[in-house]
């Protein structure tokens, strides 16, 4: 009697998308998440918008201390005992911390914040010194002799 080994060539293959999915399928608490941001610079302030959909207001905690803003909050996932079925849960969750050197020509004790539709907009006004200023120069023609 012989046997045949048989082969499956896609089992390696089978074993990691099967743990990927597990992975993608647990809520991701506890685990660190960095909001994406965008700064924009104008002419009066520095303006850092961050996406925090689903972040409450009072989980939100923003600082400058030494020339450096700090961004901090936590996401909760929202487990319902009533909801059955998860398929796939990609968003991450749990606490984040960003932070960004601020540079001297913001005044720090004019910084503000907005939050709406998800969005934080933390404006960074410049000092006075440090807006651009124009001044028009005038041009001397030399004297007819």
């Amino acid at each position: 009697m012989s046997t045949t080994l048989q082969l499956d060539p896609f089992q390696g293959l089978r074993i990691f998308e099967d743990a990927v999915t597990r992975l993608m399928n647990e809520p991701r608490t506890g685990r660190p998440w960095s909001p994406a941001v965008d700064i924009l610079e104008t002419e009066d302030a520095l303006v850092l918008k961050a996406d925090l959909p689903d972040v409450k207001v009072e989980d939100i905690d923003i600082r400058v201390e030494n020339n450096t803003l700090s961004l901090r909050g936590h996401r909760k996932f929202e487990k319902d005992e009533t909801a059955k079925g998860w398929h796939r849960i990609e968003r991450s969750y749990g606490e984040f911390t960003r932070s960004f050197t601020v540079p001297s020509s913001v005044d720090t004790e004019k910084v503000g914040a907005d939050y709406q539709n998800g969005v934080l907009t933390i404006s960074l006004p410049k000092k006075e010194a440090a807006k651009p200023r124009q001044v028009k120069v005038a041009i001397q023609q030399p004297q007819a002799a």
